[in-house]
């Protein structure tokens, strides 16, 4: 499942792209939907890519085969990441190829990627322990699998380039969507045949809702917002303020409204969070002091009705 980190992100670049525009409310929204999406495609594509890299290196072991002068091992080759058995629960599994073929998703012009990634892959010293190892074990094919994806897919930059030249939206998820890659593999048997779950996009209805509902109230009442960071920003003026601290302190703002269920340090700690990876190293005490302020504000009002449980800064 997608987490409201991830969607708060992409609610904070959708929002960022509309200001910068001149765009509808409704092609923002549009946008948002397509972004998440996307996003969620890589979780597949990661997947899928586990398949290819195990499908390539049966390409190269036939290929061996049919050499002039091929070795006794080319002529017999291990086969066990070839036949590896969560690899062949993936190929079948209903739900990730039907997603696949939907969605357009491919390896197939991306063949010198699949390379780089098996040839990484074929050099460690865990895939050799693996290929020489006489025993049969599930448990041992879900591990390679799984080291495949962190520690050799997320270190291979070829992997990164073509990311970087197929979506927009993937490059700073990337590590997310593969953490949902490695809980996927952690949860399956044996026992699972074509018909195994893969995770949800979403947790529930409510996360279904979250990002649309955040970016609607972040604009609707952006004028507000930014009036009042205007007043609680101690001495600085609104056009001095970097427009990512300011658009962080605005939909932190339509969160804390928005959403009472959520507690105001979940809220803040998630801003603060975010600010500290896509912000200015003074962002994080900047937000957190203007929207402490602003905050209490609302709650002195009754505009904000919630326990004033918000966590000094760390």
């Amino acid at each position: 499942m997608i987490s409201r980190r991830i969607l708060r992100i992409k609610v904070l670049q959708t929002i960022y792209s509309y200001y910068q525009g001149e765009g509808e409310l409704k092609g923002a929204q549009k946008e948002l939907a397509m972004s998440i999406d996307r996003s969620y495609d890589l979780y597949f594509y990661l997947l899928q890519l586990c398949v290819e890299v195990a499908d390539y290196c049966d390409r190269q072991q036939e290929a061996a085969k049919l050499k002039y002068m091929a070795t006794l091992s080319e002529l017999n080759p291990n086969k066990k990441f070839v036949h590896n058995k969560l690899i062949e629960q993936l190929r079948i599994n209903e739900t990730l190829q039907s997603y696949l073929v939907a969605r357009g998703l491919s390896w197939a012009q991306l063949q010198h990627v699949v390379k780089s990634v098996f040839n990484d892959l074929s050099l460690s010293d865990t895939y050799k322990a693996y290929m020489a190892d006489k025993e049969e074990s599930y448990a041992k094919d879900k591990a390679i699998v799984a080291y495949l994806i962190e520690h050799v897919i997320l270190e291979n930059s070829d992997f990164f380039d073509a990311l970087e030249e197929q979506s927009v939206y993937w490059i700073d998820t990337v590590e997310f969507f593969a953490g949902m890659a490695l809980r996927t593999i952690d949860r399956y048997k044996a026992s699972h045949g074509a018909d195994a779950k893969m995770l949800p996009k979403y947790k529930n209805d409510e996360d279904a809702q979250f990002a649309d509902q955040l970016l609607l109230k972040a604009v609707a009442s952006g004028d507000r917002y930014r009036e009042l960071i205007s007043e609680n920003a101690d001495n600085w003026d609104l056009e001095r303020i970097a427009l990512l601290d300011i658009l962080l302190i605005q939909v932190a703002l339509a969160e804390v409204e928005q959403f009472p269920e959520i507690p105001l340090r979940v809220t803040f700690n998630e801003y603060i969070e975010i600010a500290k990876n896509y912000s200015t190293e003074k962002s994080p005490l900047f937000i957190n002091g203007v929207l402490d302020k602003i905050v209490q504000k609302l709650r002195d009002s009754g505009d904000v009705i919630k326990p004033a449980d918000i966590p000094p800064l760390k």
